[in-house]
């Protein structure tokens, strides 16, 4: 064992040393270290200084076996170990020397370590790497090439040479590996990309075709680049891919991605596609023609709030939402959409949630059929159901009028007929034609009656006109001058100077004397009779309105006979049970309607809304 004077006087210069340096005696046991020794090992000296470095550091007995040669052969040794810290797995590199003293002899060892654990996983790394490029050249048909300009020579990897379809020892020519190349198209590219690269440095990468040394065609991703030193091209350098299946792929994708285009956009529906902000990735062309686009990269990407009104938009949203959360489709949903024009659309709606491989939803498929037109053909159609069962009713109404009313003529007639033939006394008999005679005239009153009605309900043909009511409600009043102030009755015109109403012009006229004539006859007795019209506007119609103070009628008694033929409610004598049934006939057949309220003792009111849109 070296004595202590022997390293006392060069402990300084050894404590900093700047490599990790440590100083052994023959018996392994450490005498002194350097500071970088120290903290590459993390040990204290204290603790560490006399102890034996294969305890310290925890090294195999073969370690120990080659220190324990350098000592005995005087030669030096390099080795590397691997040991474990709490930081990971590290990497050592010895270099064991002999330590001699004056005389030569051996009296220990002079270690120095370097932590070589970067370039040792480097090492492992670019070997992975390696294995891993191996790997993916095999599974992805890449090949490398190389051609050497100053030696005039080609290169082809294993897999270059296995995609070509030639041996394992085949050995190209620059003409040769060009040959390959599939005649036209691709040949004539590949020789002026590669004499592009070769005098003007322009890499290049190119899908062609070429055809192998088997014969078969097909289909090559060829990369080059030049190389250069002394800033002169020394050589061309690339990869060599084969994509024939993703070009026969791709090929047959887009065959089926038009067919599928051509299906969708010559459906007669609305079909898109959104995804989960509800932005749409996927339109056809009738999509495209109902929100007026003609471009359809004008639609992907804009969401409900973009193409719609807010109203809209929320709507749509909470529609997609819950698709997409529920996973339950909505189909067949009657909506009406509104554009941002204005225009509204009745579409019969089907959202189906789009799922991933997970089965979660990442958007919706949307189907939408418009059924506008439908729609108002079935509003049209149940216009005319109506109508029809209206005017059926109507006719059987009419039909047992006619009946009724001509069978008590037929009897009246027959009966004074029967009165006329066996009656002998002369003045009798004359007094039978005179009954004859006004049977006659009520006749003849009843089939006026009769033909008047039917006169309203076969002209439909004719036209309605733009009518001032105010005027005309002062002409009527003017025509009714003297039967006004027979009864003192008294008119008030409340609708505004400029009213106008579209209706049949005969048909106002007698509408309007109609019901101020009821209004004066059925008048209380106990006041004057006082008739206020006045007028409304409403959505679609004009509402008159006719209040009088007179009798009032029961409705609950005879609200459902009000506007029946011949009906009649109060005791008095020129009641005939007509007009009302006549005005309400002129009113339907301008398609309006009426409607009356009426209190007994305090009169009553007619609304009759006129149409204004038809």
């Amino acid at each position: 064992m070296p004595k202590g004077s022997e390293i006392a006087d060069h402990k300084y210069l050894i404590k900093q040393l700047p490599t990790a340096t440590a100083f052994v005696n023959t018996d392994f046991e450490l005498v002194y270290a350097s500071d970088k020794w120290l903290s590459q090992h993390n040990q204290n000296p204290c603790e560490a200084f006399g102890k034996r470095i294969d305890y310290l550091y925890h090294i195999n007995n073969q370690l120990v076996n080659t220190l324990g040669d350098c000592i005995i052969d005087k030669i030096d040794r390099t080795f590397e170990e691997c040991k474990y810290d709490p930081s990971g797995k590290k990497w050592f590199e010895w270099h064991c020397n002999p330590w001699l003293d004056s005389k030569e002899n051996v009296i220990g060892l002079i270690i120095r370590t370097e932590d070589v654990t970067q370039l040792k996983l480097s090492e492992i790394n670019l070997g992975r790497l390696r294995s891993k490029l191996d790997i993916i050249s095999e599974i992805g048909k890449i090949g490398s090439w190389e051609y050497d300009l100053i030696a005039d020579k080609v290169i082809w990897c294993g897999v270059t040479r296995k995609i070509h379809e030639v041996e394992n020892n085949f050995e190209p020519t620059l003409e040769q590996g060009v040959a390959f190349y599939k005649e036209g198209y691709s040949k004539n590219l590949i020789s002026m990309a590669v004499h592009d690269a070769l005098t003007k440095g322009k890499p290049y990468s190119e899908k062609l075709q070429i055809i192998t040394a088997k014969g078969n065609e097909i289909w090559v991703q060829a990369n080059g680049t030049p190389v250069y030193e002394d800033n002169r091209i020394v050589a061309l350098r690339g990869t060599f891919q084969d994509i024939n299946d993703k070009v026969k792929s791709e090929h047959k994708t887009k065959a089926n991605e038009t067919l599928l285009r051509t299906l969708i956009d010559n459906l007669p529906l609305n079909i898109y596609i959104k995804d989960k902000e509800s932005r749409k990735i996927l339109v056809n062309k009738a999509e495209c023609e109902y929100l007026g686009i003609s471009d359809v990269n004008e639609i992907l990407g804009k969401n409900n709030f973009e193409l719609y009104d807010k109203d809209i938009a929320e709507t749509l949203n909470r529609e997609d939402q819950q698709v997409m959360d529920t996973l339950v489709p909505i189909l067949n949903k009657e909506s009406r959409i509104r554009n941002k024009n204005g225009e509204t659309t009745t579409f019969l709606i089907s959202k189906i949630p789009l799922k991933d491989e997970f089965g979660k939803a990442n958007g919706i498929v949307g189907i939408s059929h418009d059924i506008t037109k439908l729609k108002q053909n079935e509003a049209k159609l149940r216009d005319l159901v109506n109508v029809a069962s209206l005017q059926n009713k109507k006719l059987i109404n009419f039909a047992h009028i006619v009946s009724h009313n001509l069978r008590s003529h037929t009897a009246n007639f027959s009966m004074l007929l029967e009165f006329l033939v066996d009656e002998k006394d002369e003045k009798e008999k004359q007094n039978i034609m005179g009954m004859l005679t006004n049977a006659s005239n009520n006749l003849m009153e009843t089939l006026e009656n009769l033909n008047e009605v039917v006169a309203i309900n076969t002209n439909i043909g004719l036209e309605k006109k733009p009518i001032a009511l105010y005027d005309k409600i002062q002409v009527v009043e003017q025509n009714l001058t003297a039967f006004l102030k027979s009864h003192n009755a008294t008119i008030i015109n409340d609708v505004p100077i400029d009213a106008i109403i579209q209706v049949v012009p005969p048909y106002i006229e007698s509408i309007l004397m109609n019901f101020i004539t009821n209004a004066v006859k059925y008048s209380d007795p106990k006041r004057p009779p006082l008739v206020k019209l006045s007028c409304r506007k409403t959505s679609g119609s004009t509402i008159l309105s006719i209040e009088d103070n007179g009798l009032g009628i029961d409705l609950k008694k005879y609200g459902d006979k009000l506007f029946g033929m011949y009906k009649t409610f109060h005791n008095h004598k020129d009641s005939r049970g007509i007009g009302l049934y006549i005005t309400k006939n002129q009113i339907e057949s301008m398609n309006g309607r009426v409607v009356v309220c009426s209190e007994v003792g305090t009169g009553t009111t007619f609304n009759i809304y006129f149409n204004e849109e038809d």
